[in-house]
């Protein structure tokens, strides 16, 4: 299926510092690797934050994985990502609730979904937020961000191999 193969896929957190960035920035690795032509892009809802690198502690957790996020800057999720990625994926409910607040009647709730849902399918469940503890959150986050990143490129590869 191409569609599979060429995809556009939104992160989206609250300032686009901590948990989007890693998460994009582990999903672009991992297509890379797997060989899909993805683009992988991050956002936040709230406006802190917009131009700042990601977190020196969301930095340093990516690095010592052999990922380089240091070029990425934080920018605000707008209601016309709905049109620009094929799939958004949000880091909590309030996340949700933003977007969903901002973009009412371009909202599409096809294309968006909690991260964790590849997961844990109709739980809803919440990327923590590493931002007000210390460094041992940040490992935590991104040991869940990864294996939900290796679930969406088993997901998307498998059906792939199924309609080709």
């Amino acid at each position: 299926m191409q569609a599979m193969q060429h995809m556009k896929i939104l992160m989206v957190c609250l300032g686009n510092i901590c948990r989007s960035p890693l998460a994009e920035g582990i999903l672009q690795h991992k297509a890379n690797a797997a060989g899909l032509d993805w683009q992988v892009d991050s956002a936040g809802t709230n406006h802190y934050h917009v131009g700042e690198a990601p977190h020196h502690l969301s930095q340093k957790v990516a690095t010592l994985h052999g990922i380089d996020i240091s070029s990425q800057k934080a920018r605000s999720f707008t209601c016309g990502d709905f049109q620009a990625y094929d799939k958004i994926y949000v880091m909590a409910e309030d996340v949700m609730q933003d977007i969903h607040r901002a973009c009412r009647k371009d909202f599409n709730g096809k294309k968006i979904s909690y991260f964790l849902e590849e997961l844990y399918p109709g739980e809803k469940r919440e990327v923590p937020d590493p931002w007000y503890g210390e460094e041992p959150g940040y490992h935590e986050v991104y040991s869940l961000l990864e294996k939900a990143c290796d679930a969406i490129i088993q997901k998307y590869t498998a059906a792939k191999s199924i309609n080709i």
